[in-house]
């Protein structure tokens, strides 16, 4: 029997990269996929490319409005959500004295404020079906320690681990099991942005970084999103049941703790 079979996830920012990753792992292992993201075009051509599991909704986490509409689409396709990804985030970079007090807000609109608001409306439906479902949010290796240029990412992700601490805590009384995974550096069109971000302020050339954190992963190379899929399908099982309010780190070997 698949792992997932006849189970409903919610995954935000699904469109491309790691969120489409985990959409077509949790479709093989059985279960059937909202494929959420701003880009709603860019949504239709991936749960297209799914099949008939994978249902596509634009969604925008800095709106309640829109993830109140995303759950009951869920909710009215598919059925009650078993299992939510909180995979949407944006990145930025700045040597302190350059930040922008409107990057500093989007940035932490997205990542935290839209994982804590994500998670809170797929947590009373959850409640209100009486579901005992998973939820996963997504930190980083930059949740675990600061780094000089990347300030702001790096806080709205320790605020994501943080977080998902509380938010375990509180929600296990439902049965509902909130973890997190902290991904280190992951290959894809992503990371083409993050690379122009430390060419631009460390004065390197266009891939120069990217070179630089691939040698330096103990494992030998960067992630790749489908590095992440293990991970993300057994937080959703029951074998995964009696863990609380954790974060793991998928990274390489890059940080231990």
């Amino acid at each position: 029997m698949k792992r997932l079979a006849d189970k409903t996830a919610l995954i935000t920012g699904a469109a491309r990269g790691i969120g489409l990753a985990f959409a077509k792992a949790y479709v093989a292992e059985g279960a059937r996929v909202v494929i959420a993201d701003i880009d709603g075009l860019r949504a239709q051509g991936a749960a297209a490319e799914i099949g008939d599991a994978a249902l596509a909704v634009e969604m925008d986490v800095t709106s309640q409005h829109s993830i109140d509409e995303a759950v009951a689409r869920t909710d009215s396709h598919f059925g009650p959500i078993d299992i939510l990804i909180n995979n949407a985030a944006v990145f930025t970079a700045a040597p302190v004295n350059e930040i922008d007090r409107s990057d500093y807000q989007r940035v932490f609109d997205i990542n935290v404020a839209g994982t804590l608001f994500t998670l809170q409306a797929v947590a009373r439906h959850m409640i209100q079906k009486g579901i005992k479902g998973h939820i996963i949010n997504m930190a980083s290796q930059a949740g675990r320690r600061g780094e000089s240029l990347v300030t702001v990412y790096c806080a709205s992700k320790a605020a994501v681990i943080s977080l998902t601490q509380s938010a375990g805590l509180n929600l296990i009384e439902h049965g509902i099991n909130v973890n997190a995974i902290a991904p280190g550096v992951v290959d894809g069109e992503h990371w083409d942005d993050v690379d122009a971000f430390f060419a631009k302020y460390e004065r390197k050339p266009l891939g120069q970084k990217k070179r630089e954190v691939s040698t330096a992963v103990p494992y030998g190379r960067m992630a790749r999103a489908e590095d992440l899929t293990g991970m993300a399908v057994f937080l959703a099982t029951d074998e995964a049941k009696y863990i609380v309010a954790q974060t793991y780190n998928v990274d390489g070997g890059n940080w231990m703790s």
